[in-house]
């Protein structure tokens, strides 16, 4: 499954999906978020039916960014039925990744 891009008018569609979805906060301009794309998109075509990923451009949704105190990027963030639960900062090894949504998903 790809990531999905998602806005300010999906997002509350996609983390009340009814999956444990894991947001990337992310900017264009931004190094190490463009090194963790390749790793999430590898990562998205690993997970299991009830998981899912997507990305979302803080500079093109600011007041979601600011709603949920993303204040470096990349940050992920973990949702599970709407709620967040669960928060990792920085470019890390899709191995952690895994771990921080699957630990996410028995929340």
């Amino acid at each position: 499954m790809a990531v999905k891009i998602i806005t300010k008018d999906t997002f509350e569609e996609t983390i009340n999906c009814g999956k444990t979805v894991l947001v990337d906060f992310f900017a264009t301009w931004c190094g190490p978020c463009k090194m963790l794309g390749p790793v999430l998109e590898e990562l998205s075509d690993e997970l299991s039916e009830d998981q899912m990923i997507a990305k979302l451009d803080i500079d093109q949704n600011v007041d979601l960014a600011r709603k949920f105190g993303v204040m470096s990027v990349p940050t992920m963030m973990a949702f599970k039925n709407g709620k967040a639960v669960g928060r990792l900062i920085g470019l890390r090894p899709k191995e952690d990744v895994a771990a921080f949504l699957n630990e996410a998903s028995k929340a």
